[in-house]
Order: C-alpha cells, then structure tokens, then sequence
C-alpha cells in the first residue's frame, strides 16, 4: 500500500499546526475525508441536487438515483442480503436509538438488556433510557485488566428474560477487538437478538453481517472518510419488519388520512423526513475509496502502525498503557506519569499532533481502571510511522515541562 500516495488524496493532511506538521491521530473520532468524497458532494450539489422519491423531473430524478445507489453500495459493503436491510441515519448514536425506540417496543418490566463494560455511551444510554419507559433491566458484562470482555461471565448473563445483546465490535476507548462471532452465536442459541456497534470496526477491516450472523449493525459515515451525519443501521429483514415507525413524515408513509395512516415498505419505514442526501453521495464515495485500497490492505497497514505505537510508547518508563488486549484494532490510549491527560494533549497539539484526551464517552470504563481519563491516540490507514515518532517525541517534551 503507497501511503505517501494516498495522503495526496488528503490535502488537511500537509498542513502545518502551530508551526508544525500535522500528525493528526484523532481518527477514532473522525476520520478525514479524501478529495474524492469531497469532490462527489460537490458534483452532487451543483448538477443533481432536489428532493428525492417523488419528484417527477430529472433532476429529482438524479437525486433519486444517486441515493438509492448509494444504498446499494452499503448492501454490497457489508453483505447484507437485501436492500430492505439498509436503513440510513445521522450515525451510530441514532442507529441504536432507532432500535431502542422501535425494536425496544416489545420490552416488558423484568426483561433484560445485556452490554459490557467497555461500551461507549451511545450504547449505554438509549437503553437506560428504554429500562425506564419499559420497566426493562440493564445487565452489564465485566471485563479484565487488560479491557477484554469476560466472555464466560458473558454467557452466564445470558438468562431467560434477556430480549437483547448490544456490544461494541470494538472499543473505542481501548482498543478490544470483541470476539463477537462467539457472542452472537452464544445469544443465537438462546434466540436472542444481537446489535452489533460497529462505529469503530468499518473503517478497519472487512466487516460481513451476514457471516457475523448478528442482527443489527450499526455504523458511522464520519469514521470511514465519509461525511458527518450520516450512518447506517444494518437489520435482519425478518425483525425489521415487525418494528414500528419510531418518527412520521415524509417517506415513512404510505397514506395518511385524518382516519389512520398506512406505512411504507422497508427501508423507507423507518426513514422518516428528507434524508441527508449529499451525505448518502458522500458516504457511498467514501465506501468506493475504501474498496478500492483494499479493507485487507487498510487492516494490515493499521496493525503495523499499532505494533509500531505500542512498542515506542513502552519504551518511556513513565507511559502506562491502557488496555493491552491480545486482539485489538489501531488505537492506543495511555496516561503519562504526573501529567494530565488534557495537560498532555494541549502540549502535544503545540507539536502539531492531534490526539484525544478525556473519558472518550466511555465513562465506566475509565471508573473501571481508576481513572480520570486517558490520551488515546488513534490510527488510520493514511498515518505514517513518522507520525508516530513525532508523537512519542511531543510526549517527551511535555514530561520536560512537568519535569
């Protein structure tokens, strides 16, 4: 994989940062957007932009055309079987709310939601939020010291009224790549459903549902060189189609009369509203871009990158890293001896490098190891190992100051 080519595609990239070259490794968050997505917005906006679905001239016509081609390129991305198994969203977050909120119907007082303990807080919140209106219970699995999920303690939670799995595919406060073929396998032989939050896993290597067997995927256009915004909820196309609506208007409807209203097919069901179409355009193009280098070419970079990262943080003695699990996907977060986290990350932005620095919306997590927060610095197929000695030398400038 040419590296150096692909950054040409990536023109924030060459920039300078407080008289330094960018080494942006903030990428768990959102990654950047090639020219080529940002090239597909713009033709979009200036040759095809209208409504879509039901407009009769060309230019909804178009419109039309470029989002539901975009729809099929998700299907294809991820295998899903059907185009009906593709529901556009503003993201991850919304994703999973939209189970929440529909799927979540169906709970009763007594019933149980099982996370883990790594989950991000969109994957917390919206079900602490259904335990409320339902009467539901929120089971949470443990992990260990090395932030992986104690997959016997897992199953064991697995009990008669569990209605739901919700994991992360990987944690974006860790790193965990989640063995998640052998959780939905575990909830399957007990016929329970499984949501997979895939926010941090698209973008880094080949995701098949399908051959992951779950019954939602959700994911996120801005971490996989796509736009803001935009997202996707993957579901099986026999649950799908018993959830409700769970917002009216627009392609959500079939016919609506003061007397009752009649809903649309899937995916339109649950799409409520003009969607964000430039986002659809943008996110289909950031999928070709992705295919095009290679998900297996993007994992493998990646994986070396963090092998690189791992060793030269622990060869400063006062670098603890957080979350050393044997399988995990291109981030590393770690706290440095006598310096806070955010004290660390406004010194390393003088060096032109971008990191995260916080609880990165992983509150429990960071209760679970003590801590007020890490610095997370995370990788893309586009970064360099020279980003990372630029890293590890920002580091030892701010132990110099708080020396």
């Amino acid at each position: 994989m040419n590296v150096t080519a692909i950054r040409r595609d990536f023109p924030i990239l060459a920039q300078q940062v407080n008289g330094h070259p960018l080494a942006y490794l903030d990428n768990a968050a959102s990654s950047q957007h090639p020219l080529q997505v940002l090239e597909a917005i713009q033709h979009y906006y200036t040759h095809d932009h209208a409504n879509i679905h039901r407009g009769v001239h060309t230019l909804s016509h178009r419109a039309t055309d470029l989002y539901e081609g975009a729809r099929e390129t998700v299907r294809a991305f991820i295998n899903a079987g059907s185009l009906r198994e593709i529901v556009f969203t503003r993201g991850t977050t919304e994703a999973i709310n939209l189970v929440a909120f529909s799927f979540g119907q169906r709970l009763a007082p007594g019933d149980e939601i099982l996370i883990t303990t790594m989950e991000h807080h969109s994957n917390i919140v919206p079900w602490q939020l259904l335990c409320e209106r339902s009467g539901a219970v929120l089971r949470v699995a443990p992990i260990n010291d090395a932030g992986e999920l104690l997959l016997d303690e897992f199953v064991q939670l697995l009990g008669p009224r569990t209605r739901l799995v919700s994991v992360a595919h990987v944690s974006n406060a860790l790193g965990t790549v989640n063995p998640v073929k052998a959780i939905v396998a575990a909830a399957r032989a007990r016929g329970i459903p499984v949501l997979l939050d895939g926010a941090q896993a698209i973008a880094h290597g080949a995701v098949d549902v399908r051959e992951l067997d779950c019954d939602f995927y959700a994911f996120s256009g801005h971490k996989m060189c796509g736009p803001t915004g935009t997202g996707v909820l993957y579901g099986r196309e026999a649950i799908l189609r018993d959830m409700p609506p769970w917002q009216g208007g627009g392609d959500m409807i079939r016919t609506v009369s003061f007397s009752g209203t009649t809903y649309n097919d899937l995916p339109y069901r649950l799409e409520a509203g003009t969607p964000h179409i430039a986002g659809a355009v943008g996110l289909a193009a950031a999928i070709r871009y992705l295919t095009a280098i290679g998900m297996a070419n993007i994992a493998a970079w990646e994986a070396e990158l963090l092998a690189y990262a791992t060793a030269a943080l622990a060869q400063i003695p006062e670098v603890k890293l957080i979350g050393t699990a044997r399988h995990k996907a291109g981030l590393v977060s770690f706290n440095v001896d006598g310096i806070h986290p955010h004290d660390l990350g406004t010194v390393l932005d003088q060096q032109g490098v971008a990191i995260r620095a916080g609880h990165h919306c992983a509150m429990p997590v960071m209760e679970r190891f003590g801590l007020a927060g890490t610095a997370r610095a995370s990788f893309a197929f586009y970064n360099t190992t020279g980003e990372i000695d630029q890293l590890v030398d920002a580091v030892r400038v701010a132990q110099r100051m708080f020396a």
